[in-house]
């Protein structure tokens, strides 16, 4: 396993269960969205302090994790 995973959290007393940055109540996901979206990671650090570069990768390293356990549905590309 991925050390990086020692960083998150999952408790179904925070957030109701959704994977956290252990010791905060930031999601995984709200950080994994906010670079999909374009953010730096220096303005994303810079909204969250409480927030640190090895936090950034263990939410990346825990969506690669997920991504090999389970497939999202997206559209076919037709033009392959």
């Amino acid at each position: 396993m991925n050390p990086l995973l020692e960083r998150i959290s999952i408790n179904p007393q925070v957030c109701g269960g959704k994977p956290c940055i252990k010791g905060t109540r930031i999601w995984v996901s709200l950080i994994l969205d906010l670079l999909a979206s374009g953010i730096s990671e220096a303005e994303l650090l810079t909204e969250y302090p409480g927030l640190t570069h090895e936090d950034v990768l263990a939410a990346i390293a825990y969506g690669a994790e997920a991504a090999r356990e389970r497939v999202i549905p997206i559209a076919a590309d037709d033009a392959a």
